[in-house]
């Protein structure tokens, strides 16, 4: 398969850039006997919450099948493969034996594990309402980069905190399932000190290369009338900047940090603890409007009708599977926009996720939809960004949080019931890309 299209032929990146793909521990390892419960497996167990009624007891099997996949990692010659750690199964006898021989086999294949220290499976009993449970997070951190930072190089903290907020403990729609609103404002602060304290448990055990994976988008105003163009900043920074701030500045945005709990000025000086680089989850744009005064569904999810925005949808754009528009440039205006604010406090920046959902073995549109995210990645660093890396969103189809098994992320196909792995026409894609980009020939 050609690394060409109609575009023509996909430019270089830089000698030493990092191709990869990622998934995560709750969604693909399944053996959910062999751990500890998390505030996931809570949820799912509640009839209504997913959407197909399904629950990640086995997902993908990767516990036991995790050779298999290594290998499918080895054929797919990426540089590095980005996992979770399940805090649940390192709590759990003989937990942490399992990412010892994961990372083994995983080095083993020539490729560099990047653990992700929270990827959304609280342990059930644990609240990011608490402020203690960030402590809790970072003796857990210590304990894993003890075990494994002989082998690990590059870590990441959190996994998208503002989902976790906004889906998990404002909405309702993720576990563990709270309808705060804006009383779920502490949870951000936690998870963000949370990050703050594992960047200081990691640097004390000798680890480098540290970042996080925050997912940011554009955020569009519905016109331009002033109280859309009001309502689309005030997403704005409740989605992008409210997290990037305090870990890139030390500041949350004007009239954020009085809203947060505790002594924040002393916590912003742990959430900025320096960074090696900065991860961003880039998936598409967000087009915002003034407040309707009615529910909006909107993505799968409802918004509620007090909220202060609305979000409408970004016409004249083809849609993944999941509904999602399909915007490429979004990520060089997201990157270049990143660049200009942050100025010499941005450092490198890796894209720790991409990806869309689509059906199908012969995923054509998965090809298209990576292809103009590579490309337009490229033109972010030809406009200067400093981006050192790409991780593509997913290996496998997996269990895909509430909406369960309905969306197939994955450049691998899994057949849930018989759990047999196919790749798609996209990881042959994804592979000459790779090869392509070392002056290897494709074949």
């Amino acid at each position: 398969m050609a690394t060409e299209t109609d575009t023509g032929a996909m430019p270089r990146f830089p000698d030493g850039f990092l191709w990869g793909v990622s998934t995560s521990a709750h969604q693909i390892e399944g053996a959910a006997e062999l751990r500890g419960p998390s505030v996931w497996d809570v949820f799912t167990a509640t009839p209504g919450r997913v959407k197909d009624g399904s629950t990640a007891a086995v997902a993908c099997d990767h516990y036991h099948r995790y050779r298999e996949d290594v290998a499918l990692l080895a054929g797919l010659g990426v540089d590095a493969y980005r996992f979770s750690v399940s805090w649940p199964r390192v709590d759990s006898p003989g937990g942490l034996g399992f990412y010892d021989r994961l990372v083994d086999e995983v080095c083993a294949a020539g490729v560099r594990p990047v653990p992700t220290l929270f990827h959304w499976d609280l342990p059930a009993g644990l609240d990011w309402r608490q402020r203690d449970t960030a402590s809790r997070f970072a003796e857990y951190v210590s304990r894993v980069a003890d075990r494994l930072g002989d082998r690990v190089g590059k870590w990441i903290t959190l996994n998208e905190p503002a989902e976790h907020t906004l889906l998990g403990h404002a909405l309702g729609v993720h576990a563990p399932g709270g309808r705060l609103l804006f009383d779920a404002l502490p949870v951000a602060h936690h998870q963000l000190l949370a990050h703050g304290l594992a960047v200081r448990a990691l640097r004390a055990s000798g680890a480098a290369d540290i970042g996080i994976a925050n997912s940011h988008g554009p955020t569009w105003p519905a016109s331009e009338a002033a109280a859309d163009r009001e309502a689309a900043e005030f997403y704005d920074v409740l989605l992008n900047r409210m997290f990037a701030d305090p870990v890139l500045t030390g500041r949350y945005p004007e009239g954020i940090g009085e809203l947060m709990p505790g002594d924040v000025h002393a916590d912003l000086e742990v959430i900025a603890e320096p960074l090696d680089w900065y991860g961003v989850n880039y998936y598409a744009p967000t087009r915002v409007g003034a407040p309707r005064g009615t529910e909006i569904e909107f993505g799968g999810v409802t918004l509620p009708a007090e909220l202060p925005f609305s979000v409408v949808a970004v016409e004249g754009r083809p849609l993944t599977d999941f509904g999602w528009p399909v915007v490429p440039e979004g990520l060089t205006e997201l990157l270049t926009g990143f660049r200009d604010r942050y100025g010499d406090r941005l450092p490198p920046v890796v894209i720790t996720e991409n990806g869309c959902s689509y059906e199908g073995l012969d995923d054509r549109d998965r090809i298209t939809y990576l292809d103009g995210h590579v490309r337009a990645l490229h033109r972010a660093l030809a406009a200067g960004v400093d981006v050192r890396g790409y991780f593509v969103w997913s290996l496998l189809d997996n269990f895909e949080w509430a909406e369960g098994y309905a969306r197939r992320f994955g450049l691998v196909h899994v057949d849930f019931a018989t759990l047999e792995r196919t790749p798609k026409a996209s990881y042959g894609w994804y592979r000459d890309l790779i090869r392509a980009q070392r002056g290897t020939p494709v074949r």
